[in-house]
């Protein structure tokens, strides 16, 4: 059996399957978002952690034998989310979401520290992306930015609540506006214009990568003895391409959700920031 969990904006969704990708059950938790001020956006990430525990244990209700033979674990999530960590794991504030539009200036910022910002990135900065939302917080924050010691993004907090790793895919880091997209690696210099450190970034995994096991606790209280092992996941568009079989050069589909996406599989990276099209690593590796 296979757990899949996605975070997105508006709810937590699980759906277990067979080996034979049958759907067995699904559940989903609503979530709230928070608009302190005009164009802000925000969650508080602990949310995200209740909700996935009611979500699991829907599941458990509905199959508790087919929940306890889970082996495998997906994460999905939306991109961007800046969810700020101190040296113990805690969070220092609520997540800025990837819809959050209080960053324009910093993203200016970034382009003047870095010249070279769109080769190595791939990408047009935008307020959307993670990297300006923490020249944000260091500009009006000052005391929170000083105590970061990790940046995750919404669902690699859920993967460290559940594993006690700090870990995440190529497919979702690479709208953090840290990622060399070509090299699939975190950028020295793209870290540096945006007054980060590579230490406070997560270990890197290809989607389909294992990053860790769930912890005992958690599996007990999930009801999984076998402790399945979790996987790198992706973002929530790329992890979609892959549900629908959209991997291969040219595939392509249109969603149609709290945000809109046309998205094309390539089978090498070929960025087009000139047209501010998005140029992002796959969940699949080499794509």
């Amino acid at each position: 059996m296979f757990l899949g969990l996605d975070f997105g904006t508006s709810s937590v969704k699980g759906v277990l399957m067979d080996a034979r990708q049958k759907i067995i059950a699904t559940a989903s938790a609503p979530l709230k978002v928070s608009r302190p001020q005009r164009g802000w956006s925000e969650q508080n990430p602990e949310d995200w952690w209740k909700a996935c525990n009611k979500v699991v244990a829907a599941l458990r209700k509905a199959k508790p034998k087919a929940v306890a033979a889970v082996e495998g674990i997906g994460l999905s999530g939306q991109q961007h989310g800046a969810t700020l960590l101190d040296a113990a794991g805690k969070v220092l504030r609520p997540c800025i979401l990837w819809n959050d539009a209080r960053s324009f200036a910093e993203c200016a910022e970034i382009e003047a520290a870095e010249p070279r910002a769109r080769d190595i990135s791939g990408n047009i900065p935008l307020a959307g992306f993670t990297a300006p939302k923490i020249l944000w917080v260091k500009k009006h924050e000052p005391k929170v930015f000083d105590k970061v010691a990790k940046v995750l993004l919404p669902k690699d907090f859920v993967r460290l609540r559940m594993t006690g790793d700090y870990a995440s895919d190529m497919s979702d880091s690479a709208g953090t506006y840290w990622l060399d997209v070509e090299k699939r690696a975190w950028s020295d210099a793209l870290l540096k214009a945006g007054h980060m450190r590579r230490e406070q970034m997560p270990e890197l995994f290809e989607g389909s990568a294992a990053t860790g096991r769930l912890s005992a606790a958690v599996a007990k209280a999930w009801g999984m003895p076998k402790r399945p092992v979790v996987a790198g996941g992706g973002g929530d568009n790329a992890a979609a391409a892959c549900g629908i079989g959209a991997v291969h050069d040219n595939d392509a589909f249109v969603s149609i959700g709290t945000s809109g996406v046309l998205f094309v599989s390539n089978d090498s990276y070929r960025p087009n920031a000139g047209r501010a099209v998005h140029a992002f690593c796959h969940a699949v590796p080499g794509t």
